[in-house]
């Protein structure tokens, strides 16, 4: 099988990670997953959710949207009411980053990711998490330096990769048309340890097996190690 854009079908896209891109988030970065590109900020408040006020632990929570022209044609600006989908991938963000996230050494302040979608080419949830990674631990890293904390209350690194079954055979990172046309579509996140804080999978017509299922478990693994691996590079001398 031949993919669109060439990469055999265990090939990740060129990652690209350029942190501090927005001048006054607290951590910032834009990842670029081949020809998707996503803006994922963190930022601090001094202040927590009723439902945590003195608790004495803080909280992290996360939102997400695509600009309008991020896609081939034009979607509407999500104004009044987020969609089911929007408010699925905001909930899977917040829930793997606070898989690996330490609230009660916080203190009671929120930290609160934004991820933006400015061009999309599939994949843009799976970026939108290991983006938001970045930001996050730029974010506490940058209040440790200011003596806001004693530590950076990060348990493990954290990054998410698509996998899916095109033309019969299981595929890494896919693309959007390779996506829009997948008999299999799964999305997992893993932390640095090789453990899954989830997984999503969807057939598309027909059903598929666990020996498929164990397949594109195994190119997600080894998809994410690789991303786990550069984060690692970045942080060296932090975590």
């Amino acid at each position: 099988m031949v993919r669109n854009d060439s990469r055999a079908p265990d090939v990740l896209r060129k990652v690209s990670i350029t942190r501090n891109y927005i001048k006054h988030a607290e951590g910032s970065c834009l990842i670029e997953l081949g020809n998707t590109r996503v803006i994922c900020t963190a930022s601090l408040e001094n202040s927590v959710p009723p439902f945590l006020k003195g608790a004495g632990r803080g909280w992290l929570t996360a939102e997400y949207g695509m600009l309008p022209r991020s896609t081939q044609t034009r979607i509407n600006r999500e104004r009044d009411k987020i969609s089911g989908r929007t408010f699925e991938i905001q909930r899977l963000i917040g829930r793997s980053l606070r898989a690996i996230f330490e609230p009660d050494a916080l203190g009671e302040r929120t930290i609160k990711i934004d991820c933006d979608v400015i061009q999309a080419d599939g994949g843009t949830r799976s970026a939108s998490i290991t983006g938001s990674f970045i930001a996050l631990v730029d974010c506490l890293s940058n209040l440790k330096k200011n003596k806001g904390i004693a530590a950076i209350p990060i348990k493990d690194y954290i990054a998410a990769i698509s996998v899916g079954i095109f033309q019969n055979e299981p595929i890494l990172d896919l693309t959007y048309a390779e996506d829009s046309k997948a008999q299999v579509d799964m999305n997992v996140v893993m932390d640095g340890s090789g453990n899954f804080v989830e997984v999503q999978a969807t057939a598309e017509g027909k059903t598929f097996s666990k020996v498929q299922m164990d397949a594109l478990l195994d190119l997600a693994g080894k998809g994410i190690e690789k991303l786990i691996d550069l984060e690692r590079t970045m942080y060296k001398d932090v975590l």
